[in-house]
């Protein structure tokens, strides 16, 4: 089940929860939540920060042999050997 990001659409009439945002795990078939659980003012689903991989450097052959992978060098056209 994804988890889905909500806040509230009025901060200064929503409770502590709403207004600062809170998180939910909800199936993916069932709406989005239009009212807060607790205090049931209307809140908005947010767009959630995605977590991604951050390469800072390029991958040398070092890095590629210590993470398992087989490092190929060509020597001629359509022919390849081991490094």
């Amino acid at each position: 089940m994804p988890i889905y990001e909500y806040i509230s659409a009025e901060p200064d009439k929503g409770c502590r929860v709403c207004c600062r945002g809170f998180e939910l795990r909800r199936p993916v078939s069932r709406p989005p939540l239009e009212k807060c659980p607790l205090c049931q003012n209307r809140v908005k689903k947010l767009v959630s920060k995605v977590n991604s991989p951050k390469i800072l450097k390029p991958l040398s052959v070092y890095d590629a042999k210590n993470a398992g992978f087989t490092v190929l060098e060509r020597r001629d056209k359509g022919v390849y050997e081991k490094q």
